[in-house]
Formats: structure tokens, C-alpha cells, sequence
């Protein structure tokens, strides 16, 4: 199945909840929420009152992706708010299998996220035990970025892990993708696309619809 997560982090916050809306009621099926705390990343984005109040006029999933040191510090606050799909970086603990343990036992599914330079090996200790795997097509902290063409290769070599063990994980990319080239991402066996600016620069229920009719010309249909 193919899915579409709008990330917040390209909307404008003036009118959150109403582009929250559009990209839901044109179809998007996940909600992307980028949390960064400073230290993991650079940046510094927004945390539990942002995702707490959102959840409150969008039944959508909200699929939360931490970029925060020590990830297993937050889990449970973010389970609680509403937080559908948890993602962390295998970078940002010591103890991803603990983490990954915590998710499931509040309930939700857990995301294993890696950076462009890490090897997509490292999940191998984890492949059957998440739920979804987040393969950055840019260097995590910024939005706004060009995808980075070695992506390809190594979402294809990450579906091919998954494939070899017959698991059908959903793989998520995220990072400079437009309706231009989401075929590239989705022919090397992604099927979770996370898209900010190319929903939330312009008008964002016929973006919406544009990506979605790509992935139905992807489909054949």
C-alpha cells in the first residue's frame, strides 16, 4: 500500500489546523511531525503542546519522527498524546531494542529511523521487530532539501533485506520529494512517502492530489 505523510514541518503555522485539514480531506493518509530537540539535530522544531493540540481536530495517523537524543526519555509522554507510529533515529540511543520493546507496549508501532551515512546494514539486529523503517533521503534537521541520488540504492538494498526474510515492512523516505521524483523512490520499493514542501508550498489539496495521482500512475491505475 501505498501511503502519503505530509510533513508539518514545511506548513504554516498561522493556519496549521486549516492545511492540516486540506491534506487530510484530499486524501493524505498519514500526518508526519518532526520533533527535533537541538542536540540530535540542529534544529529545534516544536514538541508535546504542538502534537497534543493537533490531535485534536485530525483523527488522521500521525506518524511522529524524533530527532532527539535519547528518544526512550519521551516514548511514553508521546504515546499519550496521540502519537499512532513512533519513529527514532538508531543513532540517537544505546539501547534501540528497548526502545523499540517501549513503543509496542503502549500500544503503538514503532519506526526505526538512519541517517544518510549510516550503513542499512545496522537494522539488521531489528528487522523483524519494527513496524516501519525510515530511510533519510536527506541529512535529518532541515526541510527544504535536495534528495540525495545514493538514496536510491540503499532504499533498494533495504527492501531487499526485508524481501530476503519475507517481511513486508513499510519503508518510509523522507527528504526532497516532489511529484518529479517519487516514482524513483517508489520503484526502488518505498511505499511510504513523507513530503513537506511539495504539500504545504502552494495550495495543498491539489498538491495532495497531484502526489496521489502519481502514485496511482506508479500503480498503473
Amino acid at each position: 500500500m501505498l501511503i502519503l505523510s505530509p510533513s508539518i514541518l514545511a506548513a504554516d503555522f498561522s493556519v496549521l489546523g486549516k492545511q492540516i485539514k486540506e491534506a487530510e480531506n484530499a486524501g493524505a493518509q498519514y500526518l508526519h511531525i518532526d520533533v527535533m530537540d537541538g542536540m540530535f539535530v540542529p534544529s529545534i522544531s516544536f514538541g508535546m503542546p504542538v502534537v497534543s493540540t493537533i490531535r485534536k481536530i485530525s483523527d488522521i495517523v500521525f506518524d511522529v519522527h524524533l530527532m532527539i537524543e535519547k528518544p526512550e526519555r519521551y516514548i511514553e509522554e508521546f504515546a499519550r498524546i496521540g502519537a499512532d507510529i513512533i519513529t527514532f533515529h538508531l543513532e540517537a540511543t544505546k539501547q534501540p531494542q528497548e526502545v523499540i520493546e517501549q513503543i509496542h507496549s503502549l500500544g503503538k508501532k514503532a519506526g526505526l529511523s538512519i541517517k544518510p551515512a549510516t550503513p542499512v546494514e545496522a537494522v539488521l539486529p531489528f528487522i523483524d521487530k519494527i513496524d516501519m523503517l525510515l530511510v533519510m533521503t536527506v541529512e535529518p534537521g532541515f526541510g527544504g532539501q535536495s534528495y540525495i541520488p545514493e538514496s536510491t540504492q540503499r532504499i533498494r538494498q533495504a527492501r531487499g533485506l526485508f524481501e530476503e526474510r519475507s517481511l513486508h515492512t513499510d519503508i518510509q523516505v523522507d527528504g526532497g520529494i516532489t511529484v518529479d521524483n517519487v516514482h524513483v523512490v517508489l520503484e526502488a520499493g518505498a511505499n511510504v512517502i513523507v513530503a513537506g514542501s511539495a504539500v504545504f508550498k502552494g495550495d495543498v489539496g491539489s498538491n495532495v492530489e497531484k502526489m496521489l495521482e502519481a502514485f496511482r500512475k506508479f500503480q498503473g491505475i
